[in-house]
């Protein structure tokens, strides 16, 4: 029985969280793409909550990309919203979680605007 793309990323992604954590010091920045936003989380693993959270499904975000939110302009905005509200959580430093996709296009563009922003990873 063949896998789907789906169920390969999602094998992928269970063998990366088998190793990656997100403590209270450093919670786990978390990202998920979908053909048409992306989405990205800092959670603390250890207490089960979101610090923070930004996606371009957001309203405000959407009107500042002019609906095209699920190119490489929008994973940047997002990566910077999600540091700013991460910084008013009390968080500077994360680990990185790529959800199972390559670190590459939409992933890299999110990542590197975090780091510009001021998180540490």
């Amino acid at each position: 029985m063949k896998r789907t793309k789906q169920q390969n990323r999602v094998r992928r992604h269970w063998r990366v969280r088998s190793r990656i954590t997100g403590e209270a010091g450093r919670p786990r920045l978390a990202v998920f793409r979908s053909n048409k936003y992306i989405y990205a989380q800092v959670i603390d693993d250890a207490s089960g909550k979101t610090v923070a959270a930004a996606s371009s499904l957001q309203k405000a975000l959407r009107d500042q990309l002019e609906g095209k939110t699920g190119g490489v302009a929008a994973a940047t905005l997002v990566g910077k919203i999600l540091a700013e509200r991460a910084k008013e959580g009390g968080v500077s430093q994360v680990c990185f979680d790529r959800g199972g996709y390559r670190y590459h296009g939409r992933v890299k563009a999110l990542a590197d605007a975090a780091r510009e922003a001021g998180l540490d990873f």
